[in-house]
């Protein structure tokens, strides 16, 4: 049995100064308010609002100096994975060009772990692969199929950092993937992708799925900008 536990009181203050930051009420390179001013506003003690500000530092979100102002990084440009994450949370927030911008960067990443995988794992990745042929037509099962599909490869190709830098996407990935697979061209794109895929672990392949995944990659992008035009 699993529970939820309740946020701490500096994982609380943390969330409410990410919002305020990608809201724009604490714009990009701005200070913050001093910190016995910013700890009322935020109605917590000063000692709670110093680890929430020394987490927020940590992550590539603020920019701390002793007897200064803290000031809010330019996280686009200065912050890290973790801020990567967190803004995949903010849908909201995300800017346009954000998801072709992760689709150009899986574009890279994805071909190079398709690799890997079918090299260490191809009888496991075929397993994997042989019910995708029977997906439900809908945006929804596809979403998350696609999300199934790719972790696997992260995690078979034997390099973690893969699979850490693709699980920070978790929260945008289903809702932007119903977007995506909305039209059924794309849903049958994909389909032709793990029917190739199969075949190319069936028969330990690494090249030739290295060569399917970036043509299905380059192929996301341009059905990602017909679809949001």
């Amino acid at each position: 049995m699993h529970w939820d536990l309740p946020l701490r009181p500096a994982e609380l203050v943390e969330n409410r100064l990410i919002n305020a930051i990608v809201d724009g009420d604490f714009p990009i390179n701005s200070n913050l308010p001093p910190e016995r001013d910013l700890a009322q506003l935020l109605g917590v003690t000063r000692p709670t609002l110093r680890e929430a500000l020394q987490r927020l530092a940590r992550d590539g979100w603020l920019e701390i100096h002793h007897g200064k102002s803290t000031r809010v990084r330019d996280y686009w440009h200065e912050g890290n994975l973790a801020v990567l994450g967190t803004i995949a949370r903010y849908q909201d927030h995300v800017p346009p060009d954000f998801v072709p911008n992760l689709l150009q960067v899986r574009e890279l990443l994805a071909p190079a772990y398709a690799r890997l995988a079918v090299k260490r794992a191809a009888k496991s990745l075929a397993k994997h692969l042989e019910h995708y042929q029977d997906l439900a037509d809908t945006a929804e099962v596809f979403a998350q199929a696609d999300w199934e599909v790719h972790r696997y490869l992260t995690i078979e190709s034997g390099n973690p950092i893969f699979t850490l830098i693709f699980n920070g996407f978790k929260e945008l990935y289903q809702p932007m993937g119903n977007v995506y697979f909305a039209p059924a061209k794309a849903r049958a794109r994909s389909r032709r992708f793990y029917a190739e895929l199969l075949q190319a672990a069936q028969t330990r392949d690494a090249e030739r799925a290295e060569a399917i995944t970036r043509e299905v990659m380059q192929d996301s992008i341009k059905l990602w900008k017909s679809v949001n035009r």
